[in-house]
């Protein structure tokens, strides 16, 4: 088991409002020559939470800080202009709290970032999950 001390929330940086499944997400990290999504959970539009990775495995999602952390991501994070912007749906805020949760309950000592909080220039997720999530 490896030792996870970051939970990071990412967004796929998708336009507000379209439709992006796993498959396409896996696709684009492939073609990136990884070899498989880099994510451990996708957050769909509905608020359907998917698995990626397996948890056990190191994560391709965050430069530097892959061993250690847990890779979620919501899709969105765009407007319709392309620019950054907080595009969670209720559903998917929902689902993101209840996931966050589960995950600290398995690594009570990992903290919640988002991915602008360790590589900077990023906007991603689009909002603040630290301070967000400060309380779970």
């Amino acid at each position: 088991m490896r030792e996870v001390k970051l939970i990071v929330v990412h967004c796929t940086a998708t336009k507000e409002g379209r439709v992006t499944t796993i498959d396409e997400v896996r696709q684009w990290h492939k073609a990136r020559g990884w070899r498989d999504i880099g994510y451990h959970y996708l957050i769909y539009l509905n608020g359907q939470v998917v698995k990626g990775r397996p948890e056990q495995e190191v994560g391709a999602h965050a430069q530097g800080y892959n061993r250690q952390s847990i890779g979620v991501c919501y899709v969105g994070g765009l407007d319709s202009q392309g620019k950054p912007k907080d595009t969670r749906t209720d559903a998917q805020k929902a689902s993101l709290v209840g996931l966050l949760k589960e995950l600290r309950k398995r690594y009570p000592d990992a903290k919640i970032v988002g991915h602008h909080d360790l590589n900077a220039g990023k906007a991603c997720p689009c909002f603040n999950a630290k301070e967000e999530y400060c309380e779970l």
